[in-house]
Formats: structure tokens, sequence, C-alpha cells
């Protein structure tokens, strides 16, 4: 079987770790592929030789720096049919859906190639007599990055293309579960003129986790995943000196107002709620309808609409499927756990998917749809991170927005609506991070900041976009005069000030 290891200083390099695990395809439940887990001795390789290589990169120009982005851009849509079906393989994605994280991938490193631009600083002339004052943006070192299963390349691209171009050298540890696709960037970025040592993939578990999170070498560690881990890497990270963005889980509620298009919002709901399986930080999970007539008609709109989506294999199958399966046979499993509790808590289970495609080895989950759900039921409070939507039923704006502020999680969220009022106050009132106005995913373009707020996110700075720059810089200001005659003599014991 294919062995998977580590990419270090420009080249793949075995474990000697004797610690491995199996990489599914999820829609036949067969191991292909085994990833080696890395040593805490193998993690210090790799953050050592980004140190190196952190000498001669950081002062590469930044022009420079963009230049390899660009080709690396170049790549990436030169490979981007190979790279889907490696996401589709190992994360059970469709294809489509596995192109489509690409493109908002390749949007942040398009917007990295920016970064002489976005590098430039400030700059006052004669703040003072004489006194000009400007800043630096200067990179920070070794930084690290921690990744998740649902976005393979994505939530990677978020981090590392950014952090590159601002002159710092990575360290990658992505996801155990489909590990392919980040050693391909890490070769695809050698061929793009990235000099050795400037980006690292350390394949591994808690015990790479920890040497990233505790190492003084690194820097600065970004992390999307769940809210617990994200608390953990957050506290971890930041008690050993680390600058840390963590992003952690979601509940995402769509609030559908009486003057909605029910069309489009079905329309919305089918590809937010049960697109990738659920398995986006940013799904819709909570349909709040103002009013019974609301949740009556759409309910059954989203029942005609569930009963003839497609489920199956992410690739080789004409027509594509619309929804593929999840990623591991004990996530599977964790979300028919929920769908049971939810049955057994009382809600009004409209569509089980609990056994669909039973007779597969793959790890399916079909589209589920609960009505009649209360704020009190397990499955309104946790994350499911499945192709799982609950309806809930409120009786006006205020009490629907209520419920979304008061819940522990504010990543995403969205209103539809024809009342510009509505949205107007919906946005400004809610206490979420990224608001969609009848858009049902709002995942900000890449030169946009990324992330939320409560128990969503950890750390002052979200991720790409601006954001992302600060993170990854660190910001000198200099006060400046040149000796000239008219500069003052003699001791000077008050606070300095500028005339």
């Amino acid at each position: 079987m294919q062995q998977i290891a580590n990419y270090i200083n420009g080249q793949a390099v075995a474990s000697h770790s004797g610690r491995s695990q199996p990489v599914f395809d999820p829609a036949t439940g067969v191991a292909h592929t085994e990833v080696s887990l890395a040593t805490a001795d193998e993690t210090r390789s790799a953050i050592s030789a980004a140190a190196t290589a952190f000498v001669s990169w950081s002062q590469v120009t930044p022009l420079n720096r963009a230049r390899v982005m660009f080709k690396f851009k170049a790549l990436l849509e030169q490979h981007r049919d190979e790279l889907a079906v490696l996401i589709s393989k190992e994360h059970g994605k469709v294809f489509s859906d596995a192109q489509g994280e690409l493109t908002r991938g390749l949007e942040v490193v398009e917007f990295a190639c920016g970064i002489p631009h976005l590098l430039k600083g400030e700059h006052s002339m004669n703040v003072g007599r004489g006194v000009d004052s400007f800043s630096l943006m200067q990179p920070l070192g070794v930084c690290a990055g921690i990744t998740p299963f649902n976005f393979p390349a994505m939530v990677p691209l978020w981090m590392f293309p950014i952090a590159i171009a601002c002159g710092n050298t990575f360290v990658l540890k992505p996801s155990e579960k489909d590990p392919t696709v980040p050693m391909r960037l890490a070769e695809l970025l050698t061929e793009a003129g990235l000099p050795p040592g400037v980006f690292n993939v350390i394949n591994g578990d808690k015990t790479a986790v920890d040497v990233l999170l505790t190492d003084p070498t690194v820097q600065a560690v970004s992390f999307v995943g769940s809210t617990p881990i994200a608390e953990y890497v957050y506290a971890t990270g930041s008690a050993h000196g680390k600058r840390v963005q963590a992003l952690g889980g979601a509940k995402n509620h769509m609030l559908v107002m009486p003057d909605a298009d029910l069309e489009q919002v079905s329309g919305a709901l089918m590809g937010a709620a049960y697109g990738s399986a659920g398995e986006r930080c940013m799904a819709i999970s909570v349909a709040l309808c103002v009013g019974d007539a609301v949740a009556d008609a759409l309910v059954a709109k989203l029942q005609s609409e569930i009963a003839v989506l497609q489920v199956g294999p992410g690739t080789g199958v004409t027509p594509e499927p619309q929804m593929g399966p999840l990623v591991s046979q004990q996530h599977a499993a964790k979300v028919r756990s929920y769908i049971d509790a939810g049955v057994a808590e009382g809600a009004v289970l409209v569509a089980d998917g609990r056994q669909v495609a039973a007779d597969s080895a793959g790890f399916f989950v079909g589209p589920t749809l609960f009505d009649h759900v209360s704020s009190a039921m397990k499955i309104y409070r946790e994350e499911i991170f499945g192709p799982v939507l609950c309806v809930v039923r409120v009786p006006s704006f205020a009490e629907g927005l209520a419920l979304i502020n008061q819940h522990e999680f504010g990543n995403g969220t969205a209103i539809f609506t024809a009342s510009g009022e509505a949205a107007r106050e919906f946005a400004a009132q809610v206490q979420v991070g990224m608001v969609g106005v009848n858009v049902p995913i709002p995942v900000p373009m890449a030169f946009h900041s990324f992330g939320g707020w409560k128990r969503s996110v950890f750390g002052p700075l979200n991720m790409h976009g601006p954001d992302g720059v600060r993170f990854y810089t660190r910001m000198k200001t200099i006060t400046a005069r040149w000796p000239s005659g008219s500069m003052p003599t003699g001791n000077q014991f008050s606070m300095p000030t500028m005339k």
C-alpha cells in the first residue's frame, strides 16, 4: 500500500515513527493509502528546516516572492482536475464541489500575488519639524498551520500563500484523513521555484500538534477545526508566546421571513444544508421560519427536493450525484447518532438519511430533515457536521434574531427577505461574524477576511484578506530625523513632543 510520510526541505521524507493509519476512499470504504504519523523529532526537523530557510527567504524582495505565487497559481490551474479527483477520493465530496474548493483556495493565492502592494506600510512626512514617521511590515519567522479534513486544499490555501508571500516560512500539519492533496501542493510549490525549507508538511496527530504549539522557534499558529480543539490550540499556543488564530465550530441559522421567495429559499437551503454532505463550517443547519405558514410551505418544498436528491460516489459516476459520502465510518456513525437523538427528543423526522446507501460499504448518510425542533434539543444546540437540517418555528423576526444571538456559536448566518428594512436591522443586530442577505453561504472573498464571533473563533485576527496580512507580519514604526542646524541641543528631560 502506498505510504505518505512528510515533505521537508523540498522533498518527500520517509517517517521512522512506526505509527500509521489507513486513508480511505469514503465512497467504497476501502483503504488505498497509509499515512505515517510523525514523531516529535521529525516535527522538529521540519521546524528546523523552516528556520534555516527563513534567513534567506525573508530577504527575498516582495516582488520576487509574488512571482513564485504567480507560478504556483498557474500550476494550480493546470492541475485543477487532478487535485479535484484526489479531494473526492479521500474526502468524498463530489468532483464539481472539489473544483469549487480549489477555486476558493486559488483566490487567496491571487490575493497573495499582490503582496508588494499589501506590504507597503504607512508614511507621514513632517510629523514634527524635520521629523518623518513610517512603518515597516516585517515577517515573523516560522509559522505553522493545522488544518481540518473537510477542505484539504482550501483551508491550507487560506494560510500558507499569505504567510510565505509576507516572507515567513511554514510548517503545515494537515488532517491525517486526507493527506494527499497537501503533499501535492508542496510538490507544486517546489515546481514553482519555492526554495527548499520554505514550505514543509508534517503528517501526524496530537504528537506533532503539541510540538508546533510549544516549540519556541514557531512564532504563529493558524488552526481551523472543532471548538474544543480550537480552545486547546489557542490556550496552549498563547501560553507559549505564539500568535494564534483558531477557528472553531458553528451552528449556522437562516432566518426565513414571510415575504421571502420560498422557491429561492428552498434552492438555497438544499445546497447550503446538504452540499458537501454538510461537512462545511458555513453549512446552514437551522432554518428559522417566521410563522407556521412559512414553515409548512418550506418543509413541503424541501421534502419534495430531498426525494429526488441523488447520493453517491463523488467521481466516476454520470450524471454526477448532488451529495457524496461522509469522510469516515466513525463520523457517519456519529451523524446517525444525532438523528437518533432528534427522534428520541421528539422532533418530527420528515426525511431520514440513515438508510441511504445502506447496502454500500461507503460512509453514506442521506439528507435528513427535522421539523418542530426546539432550542432545548441536542440537534439544535450542537454542531452535527453532517447533512441534517433542523426547522425551528418562531413567531416573529425579533424572536428569531434572539435565538441566533443566544447560541454559543457565531460563525455564519443568513436572512432571506424582500424587506430592506428587515435585512438592514438583521445585519446590524445579529451577533455573528459573517452575514448573508439572500445569500445562504456568505463566505467572504479572499480580499476580505473570514471569521466568526463568540465560540466560533479564538484570537483577534481572522483568516486571509487584510487580517491575514496583519497576522503574518509585525509592524515596526520608525521616527527619523537627520542632523541639521535646526536640531535641538542640550539635555531634554521632559516628555518629547513634536512641534
